[in-house]
């Protein structure tokens, strides 16, 4: 059995004593469940203070991005040896605004991947289609070419401790959600990729995550799907309640 997996990427929210004070709130609204792993992604000013916070409560902090190099002349970069420093577990990795502000490349969510793995950390990594690609039925088709590249050389022992977002860009921040049906059929298709990349054990062992636009009233119809095994929340990680009201989908 999968468990299932509750993140929040705050994005660029939040100053830090905000961002304290909602570490908080998680912590307390987590410890209330032993049956759903949550994570927090913080700004980078102020992963120093969550991870303080949240330290030994099982709740995971992962950070928004990273550089695959270890170090060098990279200004503005943070590496993943860093982030393994400052006690992060996790990172997300080739979001789709990084990829459409930021220019990031399938290439460079691969060598995220490995540098990633290298340091011990465990990446989230996210793929996703546009509209306009969805309307000319391109989804698989996008799909497939961003995850089989972002996997290239990732070893098959490893991937079990991949998470795999699927984050229709046409959802995120527009309060368009895809049905639970069409999300459905996407984490199915993918799950039947990872199974031809690798086999089938490895398929039943990732963690398939929906992202866009999921909210208190819609995550118990996703989560009752078979192949979405949680979910990359963004606005409604942002609150107390809200976030609180999806750890606890299951009550």
């Amino acid at each position: 059995m999968r468990r299932p997996f509750i993140a929040g990427n705050w994005k660029m929210n939040l100053l830090v004593d905000q961002s304290l004070a909602l570490a908080k709130a998680v912590k307390t609204a987590a410890g209330q469940t032993d049956t759903v792993d949550v994570l927090v992604a913080p700004t980078f000013a102020s992963l120093a203070g969550v991870l303080e916070v949240l330290k030994g409560t099982g709740v995971a902090v992962a950070a928004q991005t990273c550089h695959w190099e270890p170090s060098g002349a990279f200004t503005g970069e943070v590496s993943t040896e860093m982030l393994k420093d400052m006690g992060c577990s996790h990172v997300i990795i080739g979001h789709s605004e990084r990829r459409q502000y930021f220019g990031e490349t399938d290439e460079w969510v691969n060598k995220k991947i490995h540098a990633a793995f290298r340091a011990g950390i465990l990446p989230i990594v996210c793929i996703g289609e546009t509209l306009e690609q969805r309307e000319a039925g391109d989804t698989f088709k996008v799909l497939d070419a961003q995850l089989t590249a972002a996997l290239d050389k990732v070893e098959a022992s490893t991937m079990p401790s991949l998470t795999v977002a699927y984050e229709p860009v046409w959802a995120i921040g527009t309060g368009k959600t895809a049905t639970p049906e069409q999300a459905q059929e996407v984490h199915a298709h993918l799950r039947v990729l990872l199974a031809t990349l690798y086999d089938d054990s490895v398929a039943q062992q990732v963690r398939i995550q929906y992202g866009g636009s999921v909210k208190p009233s819609n995550v118990k119809e996703l989560m009752a799907k078979p192949d979405i095994d949680g979910a990359l929340v963004g606005g409604a990680s942002l609150k107390a309640d809200s976030f609180e009201a999806l750890i606890h989908f299951d009550q």
